[in-house]
């Protein structure tokens, strides 16, 4: 049974202070729905929903480290306290962590993978039978990254978008049967604070991720990368994406067509691959 509008509906949106997650729970708010906000940063969290309940939306907040298995499990307890059902899980924190080969920490992946990858699975381990219990339908929505289908560099941030692209494709043929949609977010440029992510590492990873670099070839890249996000996409108008994802249970979710050009040149580079053991039969 696909959640085919909103309205009525209970959200659970982790990241949500701040950037893609607010965007998503505004649009989910906006739309009708029940939403907990589920973050990190306590204050941000607090001046979202202050924000958010001055337009009368039904929105509550629960603060957690998501990389932590036991503060999800008491995020989806609060959650469940509050609205009774859950029906739609959006796995969105995120951190723009981790450096190219040669600048490699153990906390560095920890941090990013723990994050960006384990929470979306724990999530879907703690709030999948939430979903299933009431028999209503539901979808799960995990955000990846543009960078989850072509790989810039051999990092842990791409690799745990990748992962997250990954489990989703597999996921949305399981759950299927179940009722619940699954679909894919995969960013662009959007106006958020991912640059700044080092802000929220907690302090059992601290020693061990290195500061931003200040210069050389690497911080004119980081410096790139933060002006374009900072010109990015309005985060809200990604949020009315992903309700229209939902509503219409599309697989993949794209912010803007610029990378198109590089997903295709990755898929032909694939083809390429193919084609050279074309007409050769396997030895057995």
């Amino acid at each position: 049974m696909r959640v085919k509008e909103l309205a009525g509906k209970t959200a659970f949106v982790t990241g949500a202070a701040s950037g893609i997650g607010l965007g998503i729970a505004t649009a989910f708010a906006q739309a009708g729905a029940k939403v907990m906000l589920c973050d990190i940063e306590e204050e941000a969290l607090s001046a979202a929903l202050k924000q958010l309940k001055l337009t009368n939306a039904d929105v509550e907040g629960v603060k957690a480290d998501v990389s932590l298995k036991a503060e999800l499990v008491a995020a989806a307890e609060a959650t469940t306290a509050r609205y009774g059902k859950v029906h739609i899980l959006v796995n969105n924190a995120g951190v723009g962590g981790g450096g190219p080969y040669g600048t490699w920490t153990e906390a560095s992946w920890n941090w990013t993978l723990g994050v960006n990858l384990m929470a979306t699975i724990w999530g879907i381990e703690i709030f999948g039978p939430l979903i299933e219990q009431h028999g209503e339908g539901g979808h799960i929505v995990s955000t990846a990254s543009i960078a989850g289908l072509i790989s810039g560099a051999s990092n842990a941030y791409n690799v745990s978008k990748y992962g997250v692209v990954a489990l989703s494709e597999g996921l949305r043929l399981e759950l299927a049967p179940r009722g619940i949609g699954v679909s894919v977010l995969c960013p662009g440029f959007i106006r958020t604070q991912i640059v700044n992510s080092r802000r929220n590492v907690p302090k059992r990873f601290e020693e061990g991720v290195p500061a931003m670099p200040t210069s050389g070839p690497r911080a004119e890249q980081i410096n790139m990368i933060r002006e374009r996000v900072s010109q990015g996409i309005d985060p809200l108008y990604v949020g009315e994406l992903v309700r229209e994802g939902v509503e219409n249970d599309w697989p993949y979710i794209f912010t803007d067509l610029e990378f198109e050009p590089f997903v295709e040149a990755r898929f032909a580079a694939i083809k390429q691959g193919f084609d050279h053991i074309r007409g050769r039969s396997p030895k057995h």
